[in-house]
């Protein structure tokens, strides 16, 4: 066989492997999303672990120190802090219908006063174009809402299973890395762990990084919300946390819900303000004070690159897509800039 068909042969055959992956991949969505929560609350606990093998206490009673820790935190939760979430749920699914109908009859309500003198035409096409819009995202909002309640029983599920298969994975870590560097070519070894090792210090910071960042912009603009006297702040102040992880449209996203709430309820412009002006403040310490102190390591990424490598992944994998995202992306960026070095090129 010609070297040629014999590249193209292997580059055919590593396409049907991919594609039967992600085919697999989709077909065992579930059990892979229950996996990789698994493996990221044990990425997460790990440095803990590390950190009491450094006081010579063993891993097993390491990982047990720590489920005992928490099992606390946990029992804490659930006492105090779950009960609110769940009223505020059950709240928001209960009134949110009546929400948007009230925001629609607020647009119908300044139509009238809304309209100039001039281009009736136009500006009634625009109402019109409006309204027929609002009932598609009333709709779909409705329909996501109540398709996220039904997720519950599995999420749950999640939770049940997860802390066993973190416990296996944290108590196996060295034999699991012992294996699989044992399938690593003998002259490629090396280059590969160096590698290995900068991902983990990159990807492996900006993960802990994020989670704290994103606890501190949920704490604040709960706190916010509250203050102002916006409803359903908790919710809001978690979706802020969550919108957080995205990259420069995070902000905009986790304003668009209590400005909303605020206008709804309040009908003044003075609250919107307030609530813009907490958020640009709560947003302005995050990326000067909060992320330059909790980020030790910068992944340097493009900023255009970033939205577009956050979009693609989060169309092709949802959730997992958009918090895999930029962990990927620097990933990637360290190998190819590895390859580029022709490190392997230069191992004998």
């Amino acid at each position: 066989m010609s070297p040629q068909r014999s590249v193209s042969s292997r580059a055919v055959t590593a396409i049907l492997i991919t594609a039967a992956i992600v085919a697999a991949g989709y077909a065992l969505r579930h059990t892979v999303s229950c996996f990789l929560l698994s493996f990221i609350i044990a990425y997460l606990l790990d440095p803990a672990v590390v950190a009491l093998e450094r006081r010579r206490i063993p891993r097993t009673y390491g990982i047990i120190i720590l489920y005992l820790t928490l099992a606390l935190i946990s029992v804490f939760c659930i006492i105090y802090i779950l009960p609110f979430t769940t009223l505020a749920w059950e709240s928001l699914l209960r009134d949110l219908p009546g929400y948007v109908q009230k925001g629609k009859d607020l647009i119908l309500g300044g139509k009238g006063e809304l309209q100039p003198a001039f281009g009736n035409e136009e500006w009634l096409w625009l109402m019109d174009t409006i309204w027929t819009n609002m009932d598609k995202l009333y709709e779909k909002l409705s329909a996501g809402v109540y398709a996220a309640a039904a997720n519950v029983v599995f999420n749950l599920f999640n939770l049940i299973l997860s802390p066993i298969l973190v416990f296996f994975m944290l108590y196996y870590k060295h034999q699991i890395i012992d294996e699989c560097v044992s399938w690593l070519p003998a002259e490629r070894s090396e280059t590969i762990r160096a590698i290995g090792r900068e991902i983990n210090a990159s990807v492996g910071g900006y993960i802990r990084g994020q989670l704290i960042v994103s606890v501190i912009v949920a704490v604040l603009s709960t706190i916010a919300l509250f203050l102002l006297g916006i409803d359903y702040a908790i919710l809001n102040g978690i979706f802020a946390g969550l919108a957080s992880i995205l990259p420069f449209i995070g902000v905009i996203l986790a304003t668009l819900p209590p400005l909303f709430f605020a206008y709804v309820e309040f009908q003044s412009g003075v609250v919107l303000i307030k609530v813009a002006a907490s958020f640009a403040v709560i947003y302005f310490l995050e990326g000067y004070v909060v992320k330059p102190l909790v980020f030790q390591e910068s992944m340097d990424l493009n900023p255009l690159l970033t939205i577009i490598v956050v979009m693609a992944f989060g169309e092709l994998l949802g959730f997992w897509g958009i918090i895999l995202a930029i962990p990927l992306a620097a990933a990637f960026k360290i190998v190819s800039a590895q390859i580029r070095r022709d490190s392997f090129a230069r191992e004998p």
